[in-house]
């Protein structure tokens, strides 16, 4: 039985509006999934871009490395390849050029079969009065779930 794991990205939700979401693999080297089925893996800090090739890489996600490793153990911050279809790549390509969006990576887990997949959203960045009008609804749901659970 293999375990899921979730890491998520809960700064991205709260500084983005997220538009479009996918789900791509990631090109990972050596002791990179030992590290990330351990949970030793983040991503709020990782951002998604394009080289001259139209491949697109994940920036900043930081990987620990993996504690019996030896010298061939990965390095923690490095670029990673993402891997999605050429026609998914050319939209995400294009959306980010012409419409100025980002994409944020939101979701890192394991699938059934053990391989590691990366959710990334394609985004439009909130102003800050967004960003209170989404502090409000928490609060407000809060405040709600503890009343509901009072009256049961």
């Amino acid at each position: 039985m293999l375990k899921t794991i979730n890491i998520l990205n809960k700064r991205a939700r709260f500084d983005y509006e997220i538009i479009e979401t996918f789900t791509a693999g990631i090109v990972l080297t050596g002791t990179e999934i030992k590290s990330i089925r351990l949970g030793k893996a983040q991503i709020t800090e990782s951002f998604c871009e394009f080289n001259d090739d139209d491949e697109l890489f994940a920036i900043n996600t930081s990987i620990e490395e993996y504690a019996f490793g030896n010298q061939f153990n990965h390095k923690a911050r490095t670029e990673r390849k993402l891997l999605l279809n050429r026609r998914e790549l050319k939209s995400l390509r294009k959306s980010v050029e012409t419409k100025g969006l980002t994409i944020v990576p939101l979701k890192l887990f394991t699938n059934e079969k053990g391989m590691a997949k990366l959710d990334i959203g394609l985004c439009r960045g909130k102003k800050t009065y967004d960003k209170r009008e989404s502090l409000k609804e928490q609060d407000t749901k809060r405040d709600l779930a503890r009343i509901k659970k009072e009256f049961k």
